[in-house]
């Protein structure tokens, strides 16, 4: 057999070379089609992106907002916003984006969430902003910003907000208690972060003395009147209309959002500013009205917020070049070390002091304050604010004359000089914000489970309904390290599982309490295996909302579902959620089995046990209710690939002679609940 010639040496490293030439002339092609993007290119661009991003930081559990940080400064060193868009429709577009953000985050406050909470709620909304700010202001100005960029600075990073809170809740599901505390905070501060903003603002651009303060409590006076005015107004209103359900159900969405609009743009024409006061103040207001149902119009609003905080943090991060970090690397650094050891925790500590706040709480409290978009945009909008008033100063006291013009001219120079300064706030809060998420994003999960408030993975299994096969499963898992609650609405049926040791929740599944207020911190399943389908089906597809369709199960609606595929006779597929176990049985068959004898046991699975050893033990008798490998459970369901040599099955098999010891014994017998 003749073998081909090997390339020489020489003929390999052209070749090597043409390919890196080749790929160095494909990215450049494509960087030339980025630089001449038209205004309908790059918004989908920044679409596609911001999706990809979240998908992505999905799958490899990493904040989503530091990956879209990091690629929209990369893509903003190909393709700048401001140039596509005018810097005019950036800025009013990010104002109406935040605004909107904002509205939605604050429909989702519930003031019965804090009736046990309201005093901390209202310390870390009040006496912990205002030592927040003194300190960040003392950082600021010993780092070497002037005192009035440093008061500005301090305003601004007051804030925390949604847009960086909600994705770390939502994997973390922690405690109602520290889940409210932080929402309540994330959201209220953010307008208050702004609003002083805009005080400082109007101090700095109004001159020294007496002129300054009166600026400022002019400014407060119509912030507060016109936010509270226009937010109650319009909260009225729109509650009188919805009441009378004069608008139809496919436009409450688009409803609420132009409300929301209106009300934001209609306050800062009045007073600069002032809308994201306004648009929080009316989403508190229409989310805590009684009878208005606003689920549907939540999750519209939740689905625009998740578009929007990606393409803003994309865009806003492109406006960032390389040299102006490299510039800034070094206060930054000092900055963020300062902000995360010393302002946070003692901020924190006085802020909460003498309230009922645990110990524990307050840690993961310290713990938490990632800097998110309203920070950015903010500071964005205050620096591009005051290079115009400087200007502006600059122009009229070059059209002025005698000693006005002196003092114009020396009033303008030192604007200019605040300018500069607050310039270089941009590149600050970036460094910032990509550094606090990475903090706080990658650290707190690990540092909650310790603190016993959270789950970092949250594994835990919901039931509801009960009887005597759920309450051993139950406590299997239990015993397994794993979180279980027992909801029934019956309290007679939960004794078993009282009996056995686990946590329950009388409740019905479908009621107010249940749905909004139940606390699920560490469960990550929810099973619904109730005798009735209908109210398995409903709870299922609630709960999906909080769980996600994956992790949401019901169980087998038995002889009700036909399996024909017939349009007419089978549950539509979208009322339905995922059928749980291996096999997927009803209610009455897995009751059925119990009562003829079957045994709920975990079995470890090996070499010398495979699952086909299992399979031929207990045949097909055996319903597998839940698999363990890899130190994660999981709900059995038709799609899970069981494991064949290394794992642990939960499962319901008939009774062998060496398997009756394994027994859970429950004094419990089959029971109707609901």
């Amino acid at each position: 057999m003749i073998c081909p010639a090997e390339p020489a040496p020489g003929l390999r490293i052209g070749a090597a070379r043409g390919n890196l030439l080749g790929m160095s002339d494909f990215v450049a092609s494509i960087t030339d089609s980025l630089a001449g993007i038209g205004p309908a290119g790059y918004i989908t661009l920044i679409v596609a992106v911001s999706v990809v991003c979240q998908w992505f930081a999905w799958r490899i559990r990493m904040p989503s907002i530091l990956l879209m940080l990091l690629v929209g400064f990369g893509l903003g060193q190909i393709v700048s916003a401001e140039e596509v868009l005018g810097r005019d429709l950036l800025f009013d577009g990010i104002s109406l984006t935040v605004g909107i953000i904002l509205f939605e985050g604050s429909m989702s406050l519930r003031l019965k969430h804090v009736q046990d909470l309201g005093r901390p709620v209202w310390r870390l909304c009040s006496v912990t902003v205002l030592v927040a700010w003194a300190l960040i202001t003392l950082t600021a100005w010993l780092i070497g910003f002037d005192i009035k960029v440093a008061l500005l600075v301090g305003a601004i990073l007051v804030v925390t907000g949604p847009t960086v809170i909600a994705p770390i809740l939502r994997s973390l599901r922690p405690t109602r208690r520290v889940s409210s505390l932080l929402r309540w905070e994330g959201i209220v501060v953010d307008p208050i972060g702004a609003v002083l903003a805009l005080l400082v603002f109007q101090g700095i651009v109004s001159g020294e003395g007496g002129q300054a303060a009166s600026a400022v409590l002019i400014a407060l006076g119509k912030t507060l009147l016109i936010a509270f005015g226009i937010a109650l107004l319009m909260g009225v209103a729109i509650e009188f209309v919805m009441r009378r359900r004069a608008v139809p159900d496919f436009l409450h969405g688009v409803f609420f959002l132009a409300a929301a609009i209106t009300a934001l743009v209609a306050s800062n024409a009045l007073q600069p500013e002032s809308g994201l006061l306004t648009v929080t103040i009316l989403g508190i207001y229409l989310g805590n009205r009684p009878e208005l149902h606003l689920e549907h119009v939540a999750e519209f609003k939740e689905h625009l917020q998740i578009l929007f905080v990606g393409a803003l943090f994309i865009v806003l991060a492109g406006r960032i070049s390389p040299q102006q970090i490299i510039d800034v690397a070094p206060k930054a650094l000092i900055f963020i070390a300062a902000l995360v050891l010393v302002v946070r925790p003692v901020s924190i500590a006085l802020g909460l002091l003498r309230t009922k706040v645990t110990r524990n709480e307050r840690i993961l409290l310290a713990c938490m304050a990632p800097r998110g978009v309203v920070a950015a945009a903010v500071t964005s909008i205050f620096a591009l604010g005051l290079t115009q008033s400087a200007d502006a100063l600059s122009a009229k006291a070059d059209a002025a004359s005698g000693d006005d013009r002196q003092a114009l001219v020396a009033q303008a120079a030192d604007l200019q000089r605040i300018a500069g300064q607050a310039a270089e706030m941009v590149p600050l809060v970036f460094v910032l914000i990509v550094c606090t998420v990475a903090i706080y994003g990658l650290s707190v999960g690990r540092l909650a489970e310790r603190l016993g408030l959270a789950s970092a993975n949250p594994q835990g299994v919901v039931f509801v309904g009960v009887n005597r096969w759920v309450v051993d499963a139950a406590k299997l898992l239990q015993d397994s390290g794993i979180p279980v609650l027992v909801v029934a609405r019956n309290y007679v049926t939960l004794s078993g599982a009282r009996m056995a040791g686990l946590p329950t929740i009388t409740a019905n599944i479908l009621s107010e309490y249940a749905v909004k207020d139940m606390d699920l911190s560490g469960i990550g399943y929810f099973i619904a295996c109730t005798p009735e389908d209908e109210t398995n089906a409903t709870a299922a597809r609630e709960f999906s909302h909080i769980f996600g369709r994956a992790n949401t199960f019901q169980l087998h609606r038995g002889a009700k579902s036909t399996g024909t595929g017939s349009t007419r006779r089978d549950t539509a597929g979208h009322l339905s959620a995922r059928y749980a176990f291996v096999p997927p049985l009803s209610r009455a068959e897995l009751d059925r089995r119990m009562m003829a004898g079957m045994t709920v046991k975990k079995t470890a699975l090996s070499s010398k046990y495979t699952l086909a050893d299992f399979r031929r033990q207990y045949g097909d008798d055996a319903v597998i209710l839940f698999v363990q490998r890899g130190g994660v459970t999981s709900v059995a369901h038709e799609s899970t690939k069981l494991p064949s040599a290394e794992g642990t099955l939960i499962a319901m098999v008939p009774v062998t002679e060496d398997a009756g010891a394994a027994r859970q014994p429950t004094a419990q017998a089959p029971a109707t609940d609901a």
